[in-house]
């Protein structure tokens, strides 16, 4: 079955059974797990291994002995490269299936909780196509997809604009087309790469930490309104009207073009400030009749459409009565706590980003929603006894955490609310399995509904609704 190719062994005719963590696709092979990213159940492979565990093993597929009848073709050129959409080649139909999978799994193997029927996942209506912003990155080691021996790369144009490829954090795979975004994000992301070169300006080293274009963020909305974010290694005002100028001149549906200086040592935009260079500093989203003020660093569901879709099903599953106090935990930019407010008497948004909480207050404003109140602060501290005694003991908790789940004092006070309804948003339903467990006792899940808000990507969000056990 395997033999040894650079002291890894390499197996031969693995079949694949199934998916696993992460989405990577995985078979066994003398009963250890070997993951093979790019593959789909039914595929017979040979495997070379780049990691071995006691007990996995992760490799990649060198000859396809066979193809599995699950197999579809991939639409974009870049797959199996590019670190996205890495589901591509499975039919979404399927990949639904295997979503759905996946949430059963985790609640009953993680959490060992008793569900009941699992709904049917909400498919996303778009499938390509779908998102509201993406960041390109920029670097001069772009990452060579024909290496041949014989290049020279010394007159090579190795500057390139996209996205990492899995596991390389100093290369960056020049993108042609992306099917992420609407295609003006395409056309944008090319002007911007030929204005920078043309005017000879240093795309980023990550080795080296020099060069001046790191990043262009690209956002539009509904209304096919588009905003473009140059961010820079240092202020260069030049650069600015050179690239940004020309590119809104010939793109009249970018309506909004500002810049970000990061000198970090990463590209994390935290704490960084975003400024304005020509035309609005924000888009707007509608979602029903309620607007919102997205700004180039504000929080805003990436799928509109399927974010409007998983908002109903939340305030369905709260069931929210007229002189109800709800909770918004994670609030972000107070986009459930708005949606849902109509409903209640009052809604409390609690979250620990603050630009997150004045974007929220500015779209509690916009909205003139009057019975709403957003505070900013660690989770731990702010909801605490006197905070409840102040603003009266939720009816109904609605929580939206990050992936890494609730903290179990978060966890802990809310057992001792004790509110007659929670509802639970995540996307990573084995952290959410994990917070679930915790509250077993007193509280048993009544409806689980998986959604699907990143097609051809093993993402999936998950909707719990619990009722206190009287």
């Amino acid at each position: 079955m395997g033999r040894n190719r650079n002291r890894k062994p390499y197996l031969e005719e693995v079949e694949i059974t199934d998916f696993g963590a992460e989405g990577k696709a995985l078979g066994k092979v003398d009963e250890k797990v070997v993951f093979v990213p790019f593959t789909a159940p039914g595929d017979i492979v040979d495997v070379q291994v780049s990691k071995k565990r006691k007990n996995f093993m992760v490799g990649r597929a060198e000859k396809f002995h066979r193809y599995s009848e699950l197999r579809t073709e991939p639409f974009c050129k870049h797959f199996g490269v590019c670190g996205g959409c890495k589901w591509q080649h499975v039919p979404y139909d399927k990949q639904l299936e295997f979503k759905q999978q996946q949430v059963t799994d985790q609640l009953t193997r993680i959490g060992h909780l008793d569900i009941p029927e699992v709904s049917p996942i909400l498919g996303s209506d778009k499938t390509q196509y779908y998102r509201n912003k993406l960041e390109f990155t920029f670097s001069n080691m772009k990452w060579i997809t024909d290496y041949r021996d014989d290049m020279d790369f010394d007159q090579m144009n190795m500057n390139g604009l996209g996205f990492h490829p899995p596991g390389m954090f100093d290369r960056i795979l020049d993108l042609e087309e992306c099917y992420l975004q609407p295609d003006l994000s395409n056309v944008i992301r090319k002007r911007v790469k030929e204005l920078a070169e043309l005017n000879g300006y240093s795309f980023y080293n990550a080795r080296k930490k020099e060069g001046l274009l790191r990043n262009v963020l690209i956002r539009n909305n509904e209304n096919d309104q588009w905003m473009v974010v140059l961010i820079l290694n240092s202020d260069n005002r030049q650069a600015l009207e050179n690239i940004l100028k020309p590119l809104k001149q010939e793109i009249p549906r970018i309506t909004s073009t500002m810049y970000i200086v990061n000198n970090k040592l990463n590209d994390s935009l935290d704490g960084l400030q975003a400024k304005p260079f020509e035309g609005e500093t924000y888009l707007t989203e509608k979602l029903e009749d309620l607007i919102f003020k997205v700004g180039p660093l504000s929080f805003f569901q990436t799928n509109t459409g399927q974010a409007l879709n998983m908002y109903r099903k939340v305030r369905l599953f709260a069931d929210i009565q007229q002189d109800d106090i709800v909770y918004d935990l994670y609030t972000g930019t107070g986009s459930i706590a708005l949606f849902v407010a109509e409903q209640a008497r009052k809604v409390v948004g609690i979250e620990y980003v603050t630009e997150a909480i004045h974007d929220a207050n500015v779209n509690k404003e916009w909205n003139k929603v009057e019975n709403a109140e957003f505070f900013a602060g660690d989770m731990v501290e702010v909801l605490s006894d006197d905070f409840i005694a102040e603003q009266g003991t939720p009816d109904v908790i609605i929580a939206d955490p990050p992936r890494a789940g609730m903290h179990k004092d978060v966890i802990s006070q809310m057992l001792k609310i004790a509110p007659r309804r929670i509802v639970y948003v995540s996307c990573n339903p084995a952290t959410q399995a994990r917070d679930v467990a915790m509250m077993n006792d007193k509280y048993e899940i009544k409806k689980v509904q998986p959604v699907d808000m990143f097609p051809h990507t093993h993402h999936v969000e998950n909707i719990l609704l619990l009722e206190r056990i009287d």
